[in-house]
């Protein structure tokens, strides 16, 4: 609940994309749960195009910069990291700077893997991360484009944050 409306408020928007990996190793990893089955993403990270996008939507609401911009993939640090982790550190920085986070939503744009079967995981994981309710959509592009021809997947994320 957002409250009194005393406070100031902030609307984030994120987006990533990725396309599917030939290593056949390299596993799924969407809003930090591992889907068997589907090839992984291609990243500097563990490639949760879920996990970034809403970074992207926290780090924008908060007039923080972007996920490129605190997580450089041209810095061997984060070759690999989890998404998670780097979602967690993008919040503790909202929080520094005075912000709390209310919500944010993703849709995932996707041929496969399905979403709505781990939907609930996902959800979990994310709000436990951010401390506030994340929600999860899975959508297909309907063989339309890349998306469509399944070369891979996009995320979009909104959030709000407040300052008390």
């Amino acid at each position: 609940m957002v409250g009194d409306m005393s406070g100031e408020f902030r609307v984030g928007h994120g987006f990533d994309t990725h396309r599917f990996s030939g290593d056949p190793e390299r596993p799924l990893i969407l809003g930090g749960v591992r889907f068997d089955g589907v090839p992984g993403l291609v990243g500097h990270s563990d490639g949760d195009a879920v996990a970034h996008a809403v970074t992207d939507a926290l780090l924008g609401a908060a007039g923080l910069g972007d996920i490129g911009v605190m997580f450089p993939d041209t810095d061997d640090a984060w070759a690999g990291a989890d998404s998670l982790e780097l979602l967690g550190d993008a919040v503790v920085r909202l929080a520094e700077a005075g912000w709390r986070v209310v919500n944010a939503d993703c849709t995932v744009v996707a041929e496969a893997p399905r979403i709505a079967s781990r939907r609930d995981e996902m959800e979990s994981r994310l709000s436990g991360v951010v401390g506030a309710p994340i929600t999860v959509k899975g959508k297909r592009a309907e063989a339309l484009g890349a998306l469509g021809r399944g070369e891979g997947l996009a995320c979009w994320a909104v959030a709000l944050i407040e300052r008390p």
